[in-house]
């Protein structure tokens, strides 16, 4: 955590603190916190402290874990188990026995913990602006080396995905494989689905530390929808999109990219498709440095589309083919988060990582897709993905 720059965010609160009532799997709460509470449980930030409430299972794990300035428990309040107001009681007691009788709550917390706390005379304000997602946004060096660190586990899926795609055999015409139709690939005798190599990356990155709940295995017509998860068999001379995005087991940190590869031989256009994508990821990795903007970024990419006659969101809002999303996004403990590469996106900082990942899409033609994580620095950026740009494999 950046406590310096927490500080300096939520220095000006027109509140007495920032109180988040949510478990680890919220982003801002993992963070304040530093604590990986399966429940639900209250972090306060309040005078430049930090403070948690947990319950008496958590107690001492977070005492240990957690990056507070103190820690307590329900227990501490004369609750354990009880019903729903008397835990609200307890909230609005914790809040006050740190002198704060105001808390601001991010725009997604819970709905009856603030109106509990109103009942109770403590006021409540929602940051719209979810200041905390901004404080998150610029990374410490030992978050971006988290960061780098599930990067690695990534392209070693990827690297297991490629070799089973690359290794497969495709059916022809006089080949006896009973439900398989030919230019399907094949592996060990068998159809080689979207599946089956999602079931390979899901391995790899569990022998790294890391996991993922989803991840893209998407070939053909499949891959012209840019979240298609895929399914059913691969076949060759089609483009197929990889996109893995794991989150280590130990940092919670994310890592984010893409490759497209192709069995075989690919067609006039989506070899076309993939230049320019290949050209696109360089312009807009060249438009990357501090002061510059998500929406210049995001320009960089469409321009090389543009220039090209394809359509993308820029030139046509409506279009469902072309390069129809932005150009990339922040990653840290969420792998979708501030900054954006977008039209109207923000200004670049240091400390900002970020993914590039211009594409192509068509149900027709199929979908066409490069994603490179990199950071920014003082002068420019520094890309730490090392996993090779190919195509036909």
């Amino acid at each position: 955590m950046n406590r310096a720059r927490l500080d300096e965010h939520l220095a000006d609160l027109d509140t007495g603190g920032y109180l988040i009532d949510a478990s680890q799997d919220d982003a801002n709460q993992l963070y304040l916190s530093g604590f990986t509470g399966p429940d639900p449980f209250l972090t306060l930030y309040a005078d430049g402290e930090i403070h948690l409430l947990v319950g008496g299972l958590e107690y001492g794990r977070a005492r240990k874990e957690a990056t507070a300035d103190t820690v307590e428990r329900h227990a501490d309040y004369d609750y354990e188990y009880g019903g729903r107001e008397a835990r609200n009681d307890m909230y609005a007691r914790f809040v006050r026995d740190k002198g704060v009788e105001s808390v601001s709550m991010p725009p997604r917390g819970p709905i009856g913990t603030a109106d509990a706390l109103r009942e109770r005379g403590i006021e409540v304000a929602v940051d719209t602006d979810d200041r905390l997602q901004e404080v998150r946004a610029v990374k410490t060096d030992e978050e971006v080396d988290a960061i780098r660190e599930a990067q690695r586990a990534n392209e070693a899926a990827m690297r297991a995905a490629e070799d089973l795609i690359a290794g497969a055999d495709v059916a022809g015409a006089g080949d006896d494989v009973k439900g398989v139709e030919p230019g399907t690939l094949l592996h060990d005798g068998d159809a080689l689905t979207s599946e089956r190599v999602t079931e390979e990356i899901e391995v790899t990155l569990l022998r790294h530390g890391c996991a993922l709940d989803q991840t893209i295995v998407a070939g053909g017509a499949q891959a012209a929808d840019p979240h298609d998860r895929g399914s059913g068999p691969l076949r060759a001379n089609e483009a197929i999109i990889v996109d893995i995005f794991p989150r280590s087991k130990a940092t919670k940190y994310n890592a984010d990219m893409t490759r497209t590869f192709c069995v075989g031989e690919p067609s006039e256009t989506l070899r076309e498709w993939y230049d320019l994508t290949e050209r696109a990821l360089d312009a807009a990795l060249d438009a990357v440095e501090p002061g510059a903007t998500g929406e210049d970024v995001h320009a960089a990419a469409c321009e090389v589309y543009e220039e090209a006659g394809e359509p993308t969101f820029r030139t046509d809002p409506e279009t469902e083919t072309g390069f129809i999303h932005s150009t990339g996004h922040g990653v840290g403990l969420d792998v979708h988060e501030s900054p954006r590469l977008a039209s109207g996106g923000e200004e670049l900082e240091p400390g900002h990582v970020i993914t590039v990942e211009p594409g192509l899409y068509d149900p027709e033609v199929g979908g066409v897709r490069i994603e490179d994580i990199a950071v920014v620095t003082e002068d420019g950026y520094e890309n730490f993905t090392e996993y090779p740009i190919e195509f036909v494999v």
